[in-house]
């Protein structure tokens, strides 16, 4: 999985959200080192939508234009319930050599 889709399965997990809010939560959890544009998020939710991980929750009009909220599925949620212990797994291994890294080199910062 892409980081680009962990992370706007991981904003939707929290609650339904429109595109723009699903754009503001990624920034933000990302201290803003990643932002989405508009063109290539609303491509990765029809992609994900296309294969099930996510689905359209609701649709509202705001300001004479269509807001469509987005829900994890159970699929989705599955999805990144695996890519998380994935990415824990090697977090665990690049810590754990960076620490051997250090202990070989007198504890000095590589």
């Amino acid at each position: 999985m892409n980081e680009p889709t962990f992370l706007i399965l991981t904003a939707l997990a929290g609650e339904p959200r429109h595109g723009y809010a699903v754009i503001e939560d990624v920034e933000g959890m990302t201290s803003g080192r990643v932002r989405l544009r508009a063109g290539t998020l609303y491509a990765a939710l029809d992609r994900l939508r296309g294969e099930g991980l996510i689905e359209v929750d609701r649709e509202e009009v705001v300001q004479s234009r269509l807001r469509r909220y987005y829900r994890l599925t159970g699929a989705g949620e599955q999805s990144l319930a695996a890519e998380t212990v994935r990415l824990r797994e090697q977090a665990t291994i690049a810590e754990g050599r960076l620490r051997a890294r250090r202990a070989d080199f007198g504890g000095a910062p590589a």
